[in-house]
């Protein structure tokens, strides 16, 4: 027979709690592509997400009624090397304009308009703009 009083070590008494904190870690990084997986656009049936090209947004959504090209702040981490100084080079961390085109989608009366922001040939972001009128 086992002895459960006295044959636990102190290690395995926090176990659970170790299973407990590393479970509710693996929810949190289970849900996290969901959230951003809701990051769509529904355009004539079909949808628009964050990882699609330009060109299914255009067969899916067709041409918005407005592009603009934005200036995205995004913080950079950069190195400094300074002539005549010991040591090795600084880090730092400086902000950058990162180029992004903006389209603006008109989804009818009374909803949303949707802005997809495309970088590098992808799109970058869905999201809802002001109410149209």
């Amino acid at each position: 027979m086992f002895n459960t009083e006295s044959s636990i070590s102190p290690s395995l008494a926090l176990r659970p709690r170790r299973w407990a904190s590393w479970l509710a870690a693996a929810s949190v990084a289970i849900l996290a592509p969901t959230v951003e997986a809701s990051q769509s656009m529904a355009c004539n049936g079909s949808l628009v997400s964050k990882g699609d090209s330009p060109v299914s947004l255009l067969q899916k959504c067709g041409e918005p009624i407005y592009r603009q090209g934005v200036c995205v702040s995004m913080l950079q981490l950069g190195w400094v090397v300074t002539p005549y100084r010991a040591g090795s080079p600084s880090a730092i961390l400086a902000n950058q304009c990162v180029p992004m085109d903006e389209w603006t989608y008109n989804r009818g009366p009374g909803a949303f308009f949707g802005i997809v922001r495309i970088h590098n040939g992808v799109i970058e972001s869905v999201r809802d703009g002001d109410r149209n009128k």
